[in-house]
């Protein structure tokens, strides 16, 4: 996603645009690090998480996404990180509550150190809210680790089944956060966390609202007319809660 600008050239000769990552992330997620990053002088480390509901559908090729980068490395310039390698814990607004979170692959960690003062740190998480499900990830993710699975998508649709064997179980409630570390110009540490909580299981239209968004505002005159370029900084949660009407989705800045 990070190379669209390389087709940006092509784009204005043609007189389109062209906009990659219209989606949860990193549309969603930059939208969210913009607004917890005013004020701010430098930007230290921003946290990115996303946990749907366990009664969520999930279509096979999002399966194989995920299943693509288990035990693999990812982006990281500090130390080595593995998809699905390592757990933490993040607390969401109810009704969601406490969810196990671990490394997942996302433009966001190429794209979002350049593109704030301080090069900050770019960490995100993906939970599984079944216990179950999320350790049994892990385990996935150590086995391809330790090359005894070379390649955990190529088994997609038989996990996706077992995994819909427990869609009984959880609930129809997902959230996503963003959390900005940073100073100010004081010099002042300054802690910054923003939740989307989805219910009635209106998750699943989440990756929905940045695509909207950008197709109400390109008709009101008020994007780029030509280029490729991923989309960041082109929507803000303005944008995105304008698309939310009539859907059981609300965003908020929390205190950290």
């Amino acid at each position: 996603m990070q190379d669209i600008a390389t087709l940006d050239a092509a784009a204005r000769q043609a007189g389109v645009l062209v906009v990659s990552g219209a989606s949860s992330v990193p549309a969603l997620s930059g939208a969210a690090a913009d607004h917890l990053a005013q004020g701010l002088a430098t930007v230290d480390a921003i946290d990115i998480g996303i946990s749907p509901g366990n009664r969520t559908e999930r279509g096979l090729s999002t399966v194989q996404a995920i299943l693509s980068y288990c035990g693999k490395p990812l982006p990281s310039a500090h130390e080595p990180v593995f998809g699905w390698r390592g757990t933490w814990r993040h607390r969401y607004p109810a009704p969601v509550g406490a969810r196990l979170m671990s490394p997942c692959d996302v433009p966001d960690l190429t794209l979002l150190p350049t593109r704030y003062p301080g090069t900050p740190r770019v960490r995100f998480g993906a939970g599984l809210e079944l216990r179950l499900l999320h350790r049994g990830m892990n385990l996935m993710s150590a086995l391809a680790k330790a090359g005894l699975v070379r390649d955990w998508s190529r088994h997609a649709r038989w996990l996706k089944a077992v995994s819909e064997w427990l869609l009984p179980f959880g609930t129809d409630a997902g959230a996503m956060h963003v959390r900005v570390e940073g100073r100010d110009g004081g010099n002042q540490a300054q802690t910054r966390l923003w939740h989307l909580v989805a219910a009635r299981g209106d998750g699943p239209y989440v990756p929905t609202l940045a695509a909207a968004a950008l197709v109400r505002r390109w008709l009101e005159g008020t994007l780029p007319q030509h280029g490729a370029l991923p989309c960041i900084g082109l929507l803000t949660l303005a944008d995105f809660a304008r698309e939310t009407e009539g859907l059981a989705i609300t965003m908020q800045d929390t205190p950290a």
